[in-house]
């Protein structure tokens, strides 16, 4: 699990090094300065939540099922949360008013943030 881990911490360090820069360069000119903010917030949550599961793939020498569901939920927030700001800040320059719909998700994703850090705590309280 421990190698899981952290494969999946490199491919959303990896995505959010992508995002960064296609924000960066190729989405300046097309977004508002707002939107380049909101995307720009959604890379650095991702890259912290990114860095989060690299750290947590230290709890998995034994069983630990907090530790198993702190990496599901840092995971699943990354998607939700990043995955939906993405989307929302990119919504006018494809045209895609429907996208409103994923306004709701953001906080579900952020919610699954902090219960993910909820879980390593409790992974490390285990591990004392």
């Amino acid at each position: 699990m421990k190698n899981k881990v952290i494969l999946t911490a490199c491919i959303f360090g990896l995505l959010a090094v992508l995002c960064g820069a296609f924000g960066a360069h190729a989405l300046k000119a097309h977004l508002t300065t707002a939107n380049l903010e909101i995307w720009h917030t959604a890379v650095q949550y991702q890259f912290y939540h990114a860095f989060a599961l690299l750290f947590l793939a230290t709890f998995f020498k034994e069983e630990n099922r907090y530790a198993l569901l702190s990496y599901y939920f840092f995971s699943i927030g990354i998607v939700l949360f990043s995955g939906s700001i993405y989307l929302l800040a990119c919504r006018e320059l494809l045209h895609w008013d429907w996208l409103v719909i994923m306004g709701p998700i953001t906080p579900i994703g952020g919610l699954l943030f902090i219960v993910g850090w909820i879980m390593m705590a409790l992974a490390a309280l285990k591990k004392a």
